[in-house]
């Protein structure tokens, strides 16, 4: 499947458990336009990266509500495994009462649609960033063994709300309130020249 990166991210209506641990028999992501959204796949309930990976968004959850961004979570199993995940302890194994949507794609429809379905049925890690508009900005499929930075959705989040409202871009390593580049042959020149050493 080709990058979704600049398209529109494909709707979908699953159901999902909610930060109050109901129900949602109709969540959709089209109805969170408005807001950013950071959706990430992962593997299954009850295994071993992930939940390191749910716990450290919902660790940073204030952090990416501040840059008016939801956090959702979609995974191939069913809503009931997902809560009893959450009403596992930590201690546990468990994710306890994590604060962002937790989707069920039990159809594997989702997962296969943003193209990280593998063949035995479960999803890569893969992370996308939507846009105000629910257009994909930025998009990370990492293999099963491999964690994602939490830290780094947050950078590339604040790059692109950045790019939005300035104009300009966002050169390598870029962090909130470092210099930015503007998009012209002089610009670049005086950037790279400002930053040789650096």
């Amino acid at each position: 499947m080709s990058p979704l990166v600049t398209n529109e991210a494909p709707d979908f209506t699953a159901i999902a458990v909610m930060p109050d641990n109901s129900f949602n028999e109709a969540f959709t992501l089209s109805s969170l336009r408005g807001q950013y959204v950071v959706l990430f796949f992962y593997p299954l309930d009850f295994t071993f990266v992930c939940p390191s990976e749910i716990l450290a968004f919902n660790k940073a959850l204030d952090q990416f509500k501040k840059r008016n961004c939801q956090v959702v979570g979609v995974s191939i199993d069913s809503h009931f495994t997902h809560l009893a995940w959450k009403n596992t302890a930590v201690n546990d194994g468990g994710i306890g009462n994590i604060q962002f949507p937790l989707v069920a794609d039990l159809d594997k429809s989702i997962s296969q649609n943003y193209g990280v379905l593998l063949p035995m049925g479960i999803a890569l890690r893969g992370l996308f960033i939507l846009d105000k508009e629910g257009v994909v900005r930025s998009q990370v499929v990492n293999d099963l063994p491999l964690g994602r930075s939490v830290d780094e959705a947050l950078r590339v989040l604040d790059a692109l709300q950045f790019t939005e409202e300035c104009g300009d871009v966002c050169p390598a390593n870029w962090k909130k309130g470092d210099d930015a580049m503007t998009p012209t042959a002089e610009g670049v020149a005086r950037y790279l020249a400002d930053h040789a050493n650096g």
